[in-house]
């Protein structure tokens, strides 16, 4: 059933979990031949992959497989060439693993596990490419098993280095928290004390003393008012190539955010009371029909606003509904309410240093676009 490509590949796949532990030796050659045809289902060779990826006689073929590869199968053979040992393979394995596609990092973690139970972690750790930041996190991956000091990977001049550096200290508990507290006053460089401050942030401390004592380092945007860059760090300094700046000002930060519908009721009752009742009030999500949102969109009297749900404020206009006479004043009766309008200047704002997911892509974005976030 599996070798009659006729048949659906969502009932061929099945068909190759059912033969795990009990492929007939004579069908194996047929069945790798599966693997090796890139016209066949990638789902049927990913899934074949892992019912046959001990065979050695695979090999020669996948090493030849390269990331043009239809999607998962690329990712998949990497996993099975660190099954089979092929140090070769420890490079690319060690740059898919700091992926952040977390499906994709997963099967490298996994290929380089079973390269590392094979070959041995100085094996692995001697095919390293040590200029890349890929081959640095895995040495220090590597060193961490060992119980290593990883405290010089925190000035690491690539990001993700030390932030994954950090991620090792808390998965390790290793060193103990004297040790990064001395960092905080040692470490060689501005962000190496910023990253030991938010690894003792992780591990439950209070951090805004040391904050201060190193001066509170921030990235300084004149023209991103503190009323509207609290919440923004708030809700967005978290991804893997964030500044240690904005994860450390987020640790410390003593905001509040406010409820999802709070800002929402209240420009809906400060327009009721003006006379005005809205005609529509959704959230943003349901405005383009899927997804997840930071805003409300309301609809009142021929005018339509945002209203952002990490705090007063406010922006227009969000579709075609309405008119700008209309919209303006709906814009005086919500400053009078306590928003603040979001005008194109601030709007257009981009907040560096701080990386968002948002369509595939992970950059920073403008001011606008993380108030009043939408992603499908």
């Amino acid at each position: 059933y599996v070798l009659d490509q006729t048949r659906p590949w969502w009932r061929r796949r099945p068909c190759i979990d059912a033969l795990q532990g009990r492929v007939p030796e004579a069908r194996i050659a047929a069945l790798l031949d599966r693997i090796r045809d890139p016209a066949d289902t990638s789902e049927v060779r990913i899934a074949l992959l892992e019912l046959l990826g001990d065979r050695g006689e695979l090999l020669p073929f996948l090493v030849t497989v390269t990331s043009n590869e239809r999607y998962g199968v690329y990712e998949q053979v990497l996993r099975t060439r660190g099954r089979l040992g092929d140090l070769s393979a420890a490079p690319a394995l060690a740059e898919l693993a700091t992926s952040l596609w977390s499906n994709r990092a997963r099967l490298a973690e996994s290929g380089l596990e079973m390269l590392i139970a094979q070959r041995g972690a100085a094996a692995v750790e001697g095919v390293m490419d040590r200029e890349s930041a890929a081959g640095r996190t895995l040495i220090n991956r590597l060193r961490s098993r060992e119980h290593a000091d990883l405290t010089p990977a925190l000035a690491d001049p690539d990001l993700s280095v030390a932030r994954r550096a950090v991620e090792l200290m808390l998965s390790s508990g290793r060193p103990d928290n004297e040790h990064l507290l001395d960092h905080v006053v040692t470490g060689p460089t501005r962000d190496a004390r910023l990253w030991a401050i938010y690894a003792l942030h992780r591990r439950g401390h209070d951090v805004r003393e040391l904050w201060a004592a190193i001066d509170r380092p921030r990235i300084e945007l004149p023209a991103l008012p503190e009323e509207v860059r609290a919440p923004i760090v708030h809700r967005w300094a978290t991804e893997t190539y964030c500044d240690p700046r904005w994860l450390v000002e987020r640790a410390c930060q003593t905001f509040e955010p406010p409820d999802d519908e709070a800002s929402m009721s209240r420009a809906r009752d400060a327009l009721i009371a003006a006379g005005i009742t809205p005609t529509k009030i959704q959230t943003g999500a349901a405005s383009n029909g899927t997804g997840d949102s930071t805003y409300y969109v309301i609809e009142a009297a021929g005018g339509v606003v945002g209203v952002s749900t990490l705090g007063l404020f406010a922006s227009a206009p969000f579709d075609d509904v309405g008119d700008g006479g209309a919209t303006k004043g709906l814009q005086r009766i919500l400053e009078t309410a306590g928003f603040r309008w979001i005008v194109d200047e601030l709007a257009s704002l981009v907040v560096t240093g701080m990386p968002v997911y948002y369509f595939g892509h992970r950059e920073p974005l403008d001011v606008r676009t993380l108030l009043f976030y939408w992603q499908d």
